[in-house]
């Protein structure tokens, strides 16, 4: 990892009141170069400079730690090639992850870096979240459910619902613009919190949406 962009990971984590040690910085680094070479090769994320991927995926995902310390057990929809699930993990060991998107590549690679950075506690699982089986065996586990990729709040919302323990947060991070709900969807859950907030160094907004679920 180049030297400035090193900088931006340290500093930006701090944002997010993580102090990046030595270890995690060889980790992500080692991430890093995996994702440029897989991407070389296989679509994986149309982000393909180091600087882009470590503000548009490493930061982006690290800036839902602080909204994670009652959540044990995390379920990321849609993970792509990791994110945020994979750091989240990387920079919280005791958190059990479970990853799942539709796209097999993603998860061959996502299963790839778990195995390389040799981390314990987290799955990498190929399917949709509507597949009767992947309900079923996942029902009711999650003390919190996650999502980047879904451009349908409602959907999400939907969705995700049969994965989270009664009480249990969904962490919906969105860009600028957030959707209205109706007081259908509404009733499901407790909006807890909205924060918007900027990437680190960068005039990217973002969103993050918390729902309890009753």
């Amino acid at each position: 990892m180049e030297t400035e962009n090193r900088r931006l990971l340290i500093e930006g984590a701090k944002a997010f009141q993580i102090d990046m040690n030595k270890r995690m910085m060889e980790a992500f680094d080692l991430y890093l170069r995996e994702l440029l070479k897989w991407n070389q090769k296989i679509n994986l994320t149309a982000i393909r400079s180091e600087k882009g991927i470590v503000l548009k995926h490493f930061l982006d995902s690290l800036s839902v730690f602080p909204h994670l310390p009652k959540i044990s057990s995390l379920l990321d929809i849609g993970s792509g090639a990791g994110f945020p699930g994979i750091p989240l993990k990387m920079i919280q060991p005791s958190l059990e992850v479970t990853l799942i998107d539709s796209v097999r590549k993603k998860v061959d690679f996502q299963r790839h870096i778990i195995r390389t950075l040799g981390l314990k506690g987290i799955d990498a699982i190929h399917g949709r979240i509507q597949d009767k089986e992947i309900l079923r065996s996942l029902e009711g586990r999650f003390d919190g459910t996650i999502a980047r990729a879904f451009s349908d709040l409602k959907t999400l919302l939907t969705l995700s619902f049969p994965f989270l323990k009664k009480g249990g947060t969904l962490l919906a991070m969105r860009g600028e613009e957030i959707e209205p709900l109706s007081l259908t969807e509404q009733s499901r859950y407790l909006l807890q919190k909205s924060v918007q907030f900027n990437l680190p160094f960068s005039p990217i907004k973002r969103s993050l949406l918390l729902f309890k679920k009753f």
